[in-house]
């Protein structure tokens, strides 16, 4: 695969990279940039090898194995942060074009607070729409331990929300 074909897929596939790290990052723009950039150019050192038995490219679904490397990138990068620091609420660089931005604001917030991990699995099964598997595989653990830490983190976010998710989400 040629250096072009590797720009027009950074091209293609760099706004949904971008949107799934400022998830993963819970809404920190600047690192989810950073993130991007470094899976970005680990997949490009590995964008023109090709299988050793095979001959063919290493890669053969690009798009999934970017997302892949973005996920390893955030919870390897959660894993040497020494500090606990969190971004302070910004306003986002863009409009936002929701239909109820204090719901999404609401649930940035709350997937903000959640432990790396159980961010990347909320990510993962419900922005990316992976089956269990799939998220297992990504991230490198069993199906039944991505069940059970879907059914706790989705727990956690209730438990942030509290009784307010009911008032958003009735606007």
């Amino acid at each position: 695969m040629s250096d072009e074909e590797f720009r027009a897929f950074t091209v293609a596939r760099g706004g949904q990279l971008y949107r799934t790290a400022c998830l993963l990052t819970g809404g920190d723009t600047h690192l989810a940039e950073d993130l991007v950039q470094e899976s970005l150019a680990r997949v490009y050192a590995q964008w023109r090898r090709t299988s050793w038995f095979s001959g063919r490219p290493r890669i053969e679904n690009p798009a999934g194995y970017a997302h892949t490397v973005l996920v390893r990138v955030f919870l390897s990068h959660r894993g040497r942060r020494s500090s606990g620091e969190r971004p302070v609420e910004t306003v986002p660089d863009e409009a936002v074009h929701e239909s109820d931005p204090a719901l999404r604001l609401a649930l940035l917030d709350a997937l903000g607070r959640l432990a790396a991990r159980d961010r990347a699995v909320l990510v993962l099964r419900f922005w990316e729409d992976r089956t269990v598997e799939e998220t297992a595989e990504v991230l490198r653990s069993t199906p039944g331990a991505v069940r059970t830490r879907t059914s706790r983190a989705l727990g956690r976010i209730r438990v942030l929300l509290g009784d307010g998710l009911g008032e958003l989400a009735d606007r």
